[in-house]
Formats: structure tokens, C-alpha cells, sequence
């Protein structure tokens, strides 16, 4: 055998012997070595050096080889110590977004979440949808740019006025929406305002792309008009979030007159809004979008189909007008170049299908008769939290805790006792005003298994405040 197979096969014959000794038992000597396997005492000489160099033996000239103690065995861990300095102080905050994106274990009730339950979603459809976006033509061609036209179209009709498919650019889901336009439309250290509380990953994703989140309260109607252009105009913000349908996580939706005093406000700072209808389809009579009512390029509109369909159906639109436009679509260019074509054919198929209105249908149906149980159960056994306000769709309720709650300590309880909820303090770019939780009704299976959820909460908020 040549002399680097030679070498291998002593190293590894040696390793074996090492492994049936003790820390510091002598190995068979070389010469012992030499006589045995027919190899030169060089061959030898550079196996030991081998296993020396990865920590199993121990070499003592004149004395031969021992073995070495087996916590050296492993190599050192290596040290990424350096890395803290060359990454600098910027820290992307993924923590908040997992927690929505966590799975139940098996056993306990998730009263939270933010997607269809498995037994909602329209699965079969879908793959069926797929199946003939599949034999489509170029399916597995590159799309457009900015998306397939049809696509654009369709997201374009939704969104309502006089947008056309050229406004519309497809990209992968909500989230990345909204990561697409902090960062086309604000410079990294500049603030950015946000209704207080707000989504999370809103929150995640302007830290991501170094931007200050500035909140604006809200109430029952909404974001307070007043107070968002003495945000503007204290901040020097250029950038607004709102969700102004079923706001996550209140449920508060603005009423129309409300609508039009924010435009009117962001337009007078010289300021866009960043429209997030993630619930558009989480109610049976949306109302008329903010981009619908806009004139001036004031509104960025993001429509994602995620929400109302399923987690993986990760398709959604910004809709700008002007250089705002162009700056989203050379970001996402450069960024991930375009969405892909099967997952757009997909969604195409879905939506152009008889499967889409009777899932819409369907999926209201639910999120009513869930809410109503919800609500319910929440007035029976847990009377100290009250909602915020009961929403006319959307998946979620806010609720207000006893002032003296310890919100921490209850999740914690809570999930001891079999049950998730959302803690408040994760909603709240500052100081929350007090303790609250997000609770969720379309995460469990039925209505049974969400009102013993609501029974393990009670207990555990019980167990914490007395």
C-alpha cells in the first residue's frame, strides 16, 4: 500500500487500541509496530503525529506514546468570540415572531397563533389548485420581474380605486412586505411610526432594518388622527404602519371619516403610510381600503393571501405608485429577484376557482361562531379580563388584565397548566400602559377543546393573583 494509505491504517489501528485503554496506558511500541504490520518506522512515526495532533494519544520521547485523557479527545471548541466585535451592536430580534410561529406541544390548548387551524384550511383545494398550475404553460418558467400580470391584476382589483396591475409587485408574504418597504421607504436610524400596541413581527422587522419604532395610541376607532401628526411632527418620522382592519392585536378598525383624517394628517408631514390589510379576508364586509381613497402616492398597500389560506401560500402584493415603486421593486430584485412561478400559478388557480368563494364563506362562518365562544367562555370565567372590544372578524381578542397581574408570571402559569397565550408586553414598541394578553380562538381544534383553553387560563390567572 502506498505510504498516505499506510499511514490511515496505523492511525486507525492505533485509535482503536487507544479507545480500549486507559488515560495513560502505553500504547504497543514502535518497533513492536514496525515488526507486526510490515510498515517503516517513519509510517509509524507519522501516525502517532496524527493522533497526537487530534488529542487521543500523548507522545513522551524516549518513553513512546500514552494515551491521552479522553476530555482532550475532542478538538477545542473554536472561538467565534471575534465575531461580537465585527457584527457590531445591531441585533435582530427573532425571539417575539417565533413565539407566534411555535408549535402546541401535545396535550396543551394554543390560545395562540395567527393562521387558519389545519382542520380550516382549504388543503385539498389547494393541491388540486396546484396540480393544474403545474401543466400550465412555462410553469416552471422564469416569472416576470414583478409578477405574473394576472396575478398583479387580481391583487390590484382587490385593493380597489383606480390601482392597476403596473402598481402591484408580487412578493413572498406579509412579512417580507413589510420588510421590503421599511426598507425602501426609510433610511436606516431614522424612526418610524407605529400604532401602539402592534404586530410584533412589525416590530422585528423594523429593528432588522434599523429603523426607531415611535408609538401612536390608539382606541376603539383606531389610530387617534390628533395624535399621529403630533407624532409626525415631534419624531420627524417620514414612515406610518397601521393596520387600519382588525388591527393585530385590538381588533379596532377605523371607521371611514377616521380613514381620511389620517391620509389628510400623513400628507401634510409629507409622509407615507404603510397599509397592512392582513386581515382584508378575516371579515365578511371589509371596508373600503386606505390605497382606495388615495390620490397622491401616500399609501404603500400590502395584501397577502397567507392569513386566510395557509402558512406555506406565502404570496402577497405591495402596491405603490412613484419612485416609492420603484425603489420597493429594485429592493426586492436585488434581494431574492421574484417570487416563485409555481407558488404564483398556484394562487392564480385558488383564487379564479368556485373553491375560493366557498372557502371565504366557510372561513367566516367560523371565525364568527369562534369569537362568540370565545367571548363567552371569557365572560363565565375569567370576568376580571374583559376584551378591549369584541371585532366584527379577525382571529384574535385583547384582553385587559387586573392591574396588579404579572403578566410574565401568568404566561408562564398558563403554560403549566396545559394552555399558550400571547403576552402583552411583546406587542408595545416602549412601556406597555399595563398587563395584557392576545388570546387566539382559531388555534384549537373546536369549540370544546377553546373553552377548555379559556378554563386553563382562568386557573392559572387565579393561581397568580391570589
Amino acid at each position: 500500500m502506498d505510504n498516505d494509505s499506510s499511514i490511515a491504517t496505523i492511525a486507525a489501528i492505533l485509535r482503536e487500541e487507544a479507545g480500549q485503554l486507559r488515560p495513560g496506558d502505553r500504547l504497543t511500541p514502535s518497533r513492536e509496530i514496525v515488526r507486526r504490520h510490515g510498515v517503516s518506522p517513519v509510517t509509524v512515526s507519522r501516525a502517532l503525529g496524527q493522533l497526537a495532533a487530534e488529542g487521543t494519544v500523548v507522545t513522551r520521547p524516549g518513553s513512546g506514546a500514552f494515551v491521552a485523557d479522553r476530555r482532550e479527545w475532542a478538538p477545542d471548541a473554536a472561538d467565534l468570540s471575534w465575531q461580537t466585535v465585527a457584527l457590531g451592536d445591531r441585533v435582530v430580534a427573532d425571539e417575539p415572531v417565533a413565539a407566534l410561529l411555535g408549535t402546541a406541544p401535545e396535550g396543551v390548548v394554543p390560545l395562540t397563533g395567527g393562521y387558519l387551524h389545519p382542520r380550516i384550511r382549504p388543503d385539498r383545494q389547494l393541491a388540486a389548485a396546484a396540480a393544474r398550475a403545474a401543466r400550465r404553460p412555462d410553469a416552471w418558467a422564469m416569472p416576470p420581474l414583478s409578477g405574473l400580470g394576472e396575478l398583479r391584476g387580481w391583487f390590484a382589483q382587490q385593493a380597489g380605486g383606480d390601482v392597476t396591475a403596473a402598481d402591484a409587485l408580487i412578493v413572498s408574504g406579509g412579512q417580507a412586505a413589510l420588510t421590503h418597504a421599511f426598507r425602501a421607504l426609510a433610511a436606516p436610524g431614522t424612526p418610524v411610526l407605529v400604532e401602539t400596541p402592534t404586530y410584533p413581527g412589525a416590530l422585528a422587522a423594523a429593528k432588522a432594518a434599523g429603523l426607531r419604532a415611535t408609538g401612536v395610541p390608539i382606541d376603539r376607532d383606531g389610530v387617534r388622527p390628533d395624535l399621529l401628526a403630533e407624532a409626525f411632527a415631534v419624531s420627524g418620522a417620514r414612515v406610518f404602519l397601521c393596520q387600519p382592519t382588525l388591527h393585530n392585536p385590538t381588533g379596532a378598525t377605523l371607521p371611514e371619516e377616521r380613514r381620511r383624517q389620517v391620509l389628510e394628517v400623513a400628507r401634510a408631514a409629507g409622509a407615507f403610510v404603510i397599509e397592512d390589510d392582513y386581515a382584508h379576508y378575516l371579515s365578511e364586509a371589509a371596508p373600503a381600503s386606505l390605497l382606495s381613497m388615495d390620490a397622491h402616492g401616500t399609501v404603500v398597500h400590502i395584501h397577502s393571501l397567507t392569513k386566510i389560506l395557509s402558512p406555506s401560500m406565502r404570496v402577497a402584493a405591495v402596491v405603490a405608485r412613484g419612485p416609492a415603486a420603484h425603489r420597493l421593486r429594485a429592493g426586492q430584485l436585488v434581494e431574492s429577484f421574484f417570487v416563485a412561478r409555481p407558488l404564483q400559478e398556484t394562487a392564480l388557480e385558488f383564487v379564479g376557482s368556485p373553491a375560493w368563494r366557498r372557502h371565504l364563506g366557510a372561513v367566516h362562518a367560523e371565525l364568527g361562531a369562534r369569537r362568540d365562544a370565545l367571548t363567552a367562555a371569557l365572560a363565565a370565567r375569567m370576568p376580571d379580563a374583559p376584551p378591549y372590544l369584541v371585532p366584527a372578524g379577525g382571529m384574535h381578542l385583547w384582553l385587559r388584565l387586573p392591574p396588579e397581574t404579572d403578566e410574565h408570571a401568568l404566561v408562564e402559569a398558563a403554560k403549566r397548566n396545559g394552555v399558550l397565550v400571547s403576552a402583552g408586553r411583546m406587542y408595545y414598541p416602549a412601556e406597555p400602559p399595563g398587563p395584557r394578553l392576545r388570546v387566539t380562538h382559531m388555534a384549537p381544534a373546536n369549540l370544546p377543546e377553546l373553552a377548555e383553553g379559556v378554563s386553563r387560563l382562568a386557573k392559572a390567572l387565579a393561581g397568580t393573583l391570589g
